[in-house]
């Protein structure tokens, strides 16, 4: 197959104050989210001037795409654009339209299936194109990479050098504490997410050789009485060191890329907040951000496509996921069931 452009699809993110209200409207748009929530989550982001990280990671995720095309071929133009903030996606498709762009790639800054990380990209997609109307660009969506062997050993990287960095008084038991954005349980239930994040949790730990872990959840919205994925995250530190297990803590964030607003407040500031309070020992991995080997695996994503005849690689039982999504895969939540992520 021939493709002339690769575009680069993330949640996007306020980068002012000014935007933080007008970007969680988007997120939330035609979602049953008390204000209260939106309103707690936007002190997230005024803790940090009112700015996601999420833009500039794009942009270095995007520059050092571009260089390793450049390097390696190949050669074509990254375009961007995001779901919830500038640049908008019907922008972007629009400006590739009036390039000449006939036919894309896209790059999904998610790594699982569920229909808030995957299939709800390609309804993104789908929408930009069609308000883009005649000519707006082909778009073919690359595969969900949670187990490719770039994937795992950018990962895997990230929790070793966390693990290295726990004080030697206190490596006698460290447990990996292995998050992710946690969903409706009525989404999990409709795609393979768990069951992905298990395989990832399991494959980095054995390449560890760590066999005290756990995958557990955070950043969870949505209605108080609706079922979401459990244990969280502060719940779960509070457990474990209530039961005097672990000596240490490494928590790492594997359900995200970049090391965005969740990460930071969640992670960076309640679990460490919390964790200094109860005296145990944390430290947190990176994302593979842009881990040379996970910006080698974009690449490899992109020549399968290019090259259909080329192993499409994948570490673990699963197996590399399909180029295409069945019709029923990942369906959308019923009424009032969607997430919020905010970024």
């Amino acid at each position: 197959m021939k493709y002339d452009a690769i575009l680069v699809v993330s949640f996007g993110g306020p980068e002012s104050p000014e935007d933080v209200i007008p970007f969680l409207e988007n997120v939330l748009r035609g979602r049953n989210i008390p204000k209260e929530r939106m309103l707690a989550v936007a002190e997230h982001y005024y803790h940090f001037g009112g700015k996601s990280p999420i833009n500039q990671q794009t942009r270095e995720l995007i520059a050092a795409l571009e260089a390793e095309l450049e390097r390696n071929g190949p050669k074509l133009p990254v375009y961007w654009g995001n779901r919830n903030w500038h640049p908008l996606l019907t922008n972007t498709l629009r400006e590739m339209k009036q390039e000449g762009v006939q036919r894309a790639l896209a790059f999904v800054t998610s790594a699982y299936s569920s229909y808030s990380g995957c299939r709800q990209y390609r309804e993104d997609i789908a929408r930009a194109q069609n308000e883009v109307g005649p000519g707006a660009p082909e778009v073919d969506k690359l595969r969900v990479f949670f187990n490719h062997p770039g994937f795992i050993d950018a990962t895997m990287e990230r929790v070793q050098d966390a693990l290295q960095s726990i004080p030697a008084s206190a490596r006698q038991n460290v447990q990996v504490v292995y998050t992710a954005h946690s969903i409706p349980v009525s989404m999990a239930n409709t795609s393979d997410y768990v069951r992905q994040l298990e395989e990832l949790r399991r494959l980095v730990s054995a390449r560890l050789g760590v066999t005290n872990d756990v995958l557990v959840y955070q950043s969870r919205s949505g209605p108080p009485g609706q079922p979401w994925l459990e244990p969280e995250i502060l719940d779960y530190l509070r457990s474990v060191k209530a039961n005097s297990l672990p000596s240490a803590v490494v928590v790492a964030p594997i359900g995200f890329i970049s090391d965005h607003m969740e990460v930071l407040y969640d992670l960076d500031v309640e679990a460490r907040h919390l964790c200094d309070s109860l005296a145990l020992p944390m430290a947190r991995a990176k994302t593979v951000g842009v881990h040379r080997k996970f910006i080698g695996m974009i690449r490899e994503l992109i020549l399968e496509r290019v090259n259909p005849e080329m192993e499409r690689r994948a570490l673990g039982s699963l197996g590399p996921r399909a180029d295409v999504c069945a019709e029923g895969c990942c369906p959308p939540p019923g009424q009032g069931a969607g997430g919020s992520h905010s970024r």
